[in-house]
């Protein structure tokens, strides 16, 4: 290889380190940013809302994301073929594609309605709701999550990397200016909180969707369903393990151990140790479709590194400041005795560790159609949903099984990754 082509090579992967870092630190802004406004809803409604109501909301928002997770492997699809689009027939396909899941997911959300109409009672006692309208504003969240993600995943595979991250400020703002406005004013409780939810998230969704106007307004052909679908089910499966792995603890908890709002302070501590994944999943979302579109083992062995590095260091700030910060939150926003909870934090705090950590590892995974791993991943989700609701004697325990099973997580994707057969590479 000649000098010039080699000095041109040195070039495009400074340029693309340069580019990775620039919009991962974007990302990582309104990250923050928009983790920062929603944690400031849950801290100011702690000091609204009596703790039964607190910790109904704090459940129907996992609930939320436990709706979500038939469309999380949309936005991986859509990332990956928007960000493999080379012509017009590819775009020409990506917007029938877009347009047809879109009538499919709203078919999926009218079952979770009709299951609403049926199980409403159940489901209102279970969660410890004083007033159902709650429960309904949650199941038409429900609807915008599973629409965000076909337009997140656009974004992101365009890499619109700026109005991605001020998405997720919008829906941040919307939550504390709109929620928190109807609690106030309004002297609302959960069902406040969840219509602020709402608005928030259809702002946001609303402005990914403008941002997307040019492929609404064409038409599309060559959508092939059972080919999608195939790509489709296994991401769905695979990211909605470590969906379910980050909700699950906080439905069992309110279910079990959240009678009269004992189950507030727990619910407090478990925000912000999810701060943790949620920090550092704007890596995970620049390096994706950088893994789709780039050629050669070598750049994407590179960008593996880096993601990896990025998040092993974003970890250990983000552990490091809630060891240092989370007494003086509990001490500010929490009720009654902490003594507890300040003492399990930091356990919950690095069971989130291996979860963002193997998140990095699966969306490498994903990217490289390597669906093998999806099968034991499942077979851990099964595992600790069964395991916790058989063991929820105290928060301890909780969150004792819900480390173990984070760190199995990571374990099987290191495996997968490191030791297994790259066959799809």
């Amino acid at each position: 290889m000649n000098s010039a082509a080699v000095e041109k090579k040195e070039t495009a992967l400074s340029g693309e380190k340069g580019s990775f870092f620039r919009q991962g630190g974007w990302m990582m802004i309104t990250a923050v940013s928009g983790g920062l406004l929603m944690l400031g809803v849950q801290l100011i409604s702690k000091k609204l809302l009596r703790d039964s109501e607190y910790s109904a909301f704090a459940a129907l928002l996992q609930v939320t994301n436990l709706m979500a997770i038939p469309a999380l492997g949309l936005q991986m699809v859509f990332a990956q073929q928007s960000a493999a689009v080379k012509d017009e027939a590819h775009r020409r396909r990506l917007i029938s594609t877009t347009k047809s899941v879109l009538t499919w997911t709203f078919c999926v959300w009218l079952v979770m309605f009709l299951l609403g109409l049926v199980y409403h009672q159940q489901w209102a006692t279970e969660l410890k709701l004083s007033n159902e309208w709650s429960l309904w504003l949650t199941v038409v969240v429900g609807l915008v999550m599973l629409w965000q993600p076909i337009f997140l995943g656009l974004l992101q595979g365009r890499q619109n990397f700026l109005w991605l991250g001020w998405v997720a400020i919008i829906n941040g703002a919307g939550r504390v200016v709109i929620g928190l406005g109807i609690v106030y004013l309004f002297h609302s409780q959960t069902a406040g909180l969840m219509a602020g939810v709402f608005i928030g998230l259809a702002v946001a969704l609303a402005t990914a969707w403008w941002q997307n106007m040019d492929l609404m307004r064409e038409k599309g052909s060559g959508f092939h369903a059972m080919g999608w679908l195939k790509r489709v089910v296994p991401l769905t499966l695979g990211f909605g393990v470590s969906q379910f792995l980050f909700t699950y603890d906080a439905i069992v908890v309110q279910k079990f151990l959240g009678e009269d709002g004992k189950a507030a302070n727990y619910m407090l501590m478990g925000t912000l140790c999810r701060a943790i994944v949620l920090f550092t999943t704007p890596l995970a979302q620049v390096m994706f479709p950088k893994l789709v579109s780039s050629q050669g083992r070598a750049s994407k062995n590179s960008i593996l590194a880096r993601g990896l590095l990025a998040t092993g260091a974003l970890c250990i700030i983000a552990v490091l400041g809630l060891a240092a910060t989370s007494g003086l939150f509990l001490k500010i926003f929490a009720k009654g005795d902490t003594t507890e909870i300040k003492a399990l934090t930091p356990y919950f705090a690095m069971g989130m560790v291996p979860l963002a950590m193997g998140n990095v590892l699966l969306n490498y995974l994903m990217a490289h159609s390597r669906f093998k791993v999806v099968l034991p991943l499942c077979a851990v989700a099964a595992g600790y949903c069964i395991y916790l609701q058989f063991n929820h004697d105290s928060f301890r325990t909780v969150i004792q099984i819900f480390g173990s099973f984070t760190l199995a997580f990571l374990i099987i994707c290191m495996l997968f990754q490191f030791v297994f057969q790259r066959e799809s590479e």
